[in-house]
């Protein structure tokens, strides 16, 4: 019994991540990333896109399944919004990546890019699914353009990732946030 805890303790050492993942107040692992935006080729390079002021950047586990299409129509949605927060948005995945083209259209509807991780960023972000090896978490983060991490929710049920995001913007900017139309 005791070789066989000592086994298994080697081998949850072993098999962390190289890198804690990212918490709220930490700085964000830069990184470069290639996708798409509305179906036309497009590089991402975070470092630039902090430069422009706050990012909000979402994993999510694979292009053309359930949750991840409605995601990224919740986001496509809320894109306006987003932008008029100054804000860069992007959608990131390791899974499905050879539909990311189609997917940018299908359903980001254009409104903002979707890109490819590589292992390095997902280690560096710890959002591998262990469960399904190659796909990425349901992980949100919001970025301060100084590169610290202001929020970060990790859910796999999509609904909210929206709402939070733009939330934590909102308090980021110090700014409340629009009332719905209507009110």
């Amino acid at each position: 019994m005791r070789r066989f805890l000592a086994s298994l303790a080697v081998t949850a050492c072993l098999a962390a991540p190289a890198f804690a993942e990212p918490e709220v107040g930490d700085t964000a692992p830069l990184f470069q990333a290639d996708g798409f935006l509305g179906g036309e080729a497009f590089h991402f390079d975070l470092g630039d896109a902090l430069a422009n002021g706050p990012v909000v950047m979402y994993f999510f586990p694979a292009a053309f399944t359930g949750g991840c299409n409605v995601e990224a129509a919740m986001f496509a949605e809320s894109a306006a919004e987003f932008t008029a927060a100054g804000a860069t948005l992007i959608g990131l995945t390791a899974g499905n990546t050879d539909r990311l083209s189609e997917f940018s259209e299908a359903h980001c509807a254009s409104a903002f890019p979707v890109a490819a991780v590589d292992r390095e960023t997902v280690s560096a972000y710890g959002v591998g699914l262990m469960m399904r090896p190659g796909w990425t978490s349901r992980t949100s983060y919001v970025l301060a353009a100084d590169g610290t991490i202001a929020f970060k929710h990790s859910e796999m049920n999509p609904n909210e990732h929206v709402t939070l995001t733009l939330a934590a913007l909102h308090d980021l900017a110090g700014t409340a946030e629009p009332a719905p139309a209507g009110e």
